[in-house]
């Protein structure tokens, strides 16, 4: 960790207890500093626009905004950690790439626990100089549960009717209800490629090739006859 600066925290939410208890935790804490502490999302947005802020202490049911559209609606946001009162958030945080989310009430620990999360997250960004290092979940219903997948886990995907059966690195398969055609699009830009019309890959975990078929590992998948000079193409680069 790097001590030899502080990281700015805005706490949002528009209670005065919670408030005031996030401020008390942020005192504890040498290396961070309360930059603001707001009643409302719109208040807050008024305090970032004014300067440079690293952690977003954010609570989700507010007036007027709440803190999920807070984030929907900033192209570039701090990090951020959700608290709340209310765990059936947690997905939706998540999928707006939230660093963490803590229930309501959480002990210090817990609170710095989550503060290192952030904090390793801005010190990696920083030294890599990229914005896009960190890579997005994804939120898989199956099972009765939702899983939540990176990309680069998953090794291919089989469609059958309308279902998918998502492959994992882990040698795991989920079974979801899910279209194969608006998997492809939204995928794409994590290098899956449509191979078959039952049939997307990682082309990333390709072992080995050839015009009709492509392997990953031990696992033989066909190459549809529409796809082949393409993937042919892409995969001998």
């Amino acid at each position: 960790m790097d001590n030899q600066r502080n990281y700015k925290c805005l706490i949002v939410d528009d209670e005065q207890l919670a408030r005031d208890l996030l401020s008390a935790y942020i005192k504890k804490i040498p290396f961070l500093e309360e930059a603001g502490s707001c009643s409302s999302p719109l208040e807050a947005m008024q305090v970032m626009r004014e300067q440079q802020i690293d952690i977003l202490l954010l609570d989700i049911q507010m007036p007027e905004l709440s803190g999920l559209d807070l984030i929907k609606s900033m192209s570039n946001p701090p990090v951020v950690i959700f608290t709340t009162a209310y765990s059936e958030y947690a997905v939706e945080s998540y999928e707006l790439n939230a660093i963490d989310y803590l229930l309501k009430p959480f002990p210090l620990d817990r609170f710095i626990k989550s503060i290192n999360k952030a904090i390793e997250w801005i010190e990696m960004k920083s030294q890599t100089g990229k914005t896009d290092e960190k890579e997005e979940f994804i939120f898989i219903k199956g099972d009765q549960k939702t899983h939540k997948v990176l990309p680069s886990e998953i090794t291919c995907i089989e469609g059958l009717k309308e279902y998918v059966s998502f492959y994992l690195d882990s040698g795991e398969r989920i079974v979801s209800l899910y279209s194969l055609t608006k998997l492809e699009n939204e995928l794409a830009p994590y290098g899956f490629l449509r191979v078959h019309r039952s049939h997307i890959i990682n082309k990333k975990k390709v072992t080995a090739f050839e015009k009709h078929m492509v392997w990953i590992g031990d696992k033989e998948i066909p190459v549809g006859k529409t796809y082949r000079d393409k993937i042919f193409d892409i995969l001998s680069k």
